[in-house]
């Protein structure tokens, strides 16, 4: 194995990451924001009220976007055995 072949599967592996992520990363951040909000105008200064509607927001985003996850993997894994094949 190359150089260039390493490199390029873990070119793959991190967009392969950073795409499977991104979702949940931005419903939870979307509600934080959105949770941060309502307290700054409500001055209820609850720490753990963020943390169940981020759970809940995380949660339905991996139950919408699941088939497409294990999609984007699929293709990953297959493209990594079919390099592994060549050598």
């Amino acid at each position: 194995m190359t150089p260039d072949i390493a490199i390029n599967i873990c070119r793959k592996a991190i967009q392969a990451i950073l795409m499977i992520s991104a979702p949940m990363l931005l419903a939870g951040m979307i509600i934080g924001l959105l949770v941060s909000i309502f307290q700054a105008a409500t001055q209820i200064n609850e720490q753990t009220l963020t943390f169940v509607p981020k759970i809940v927001a995380v949660f339905l985003t991996m139950l919408i976007f699941g088939s497409w996850i294990i999609r984007i993997l699929s293709q990953f894994t297959i493209g990594l055995f079919d390099t592994m094949a060549t050598f």
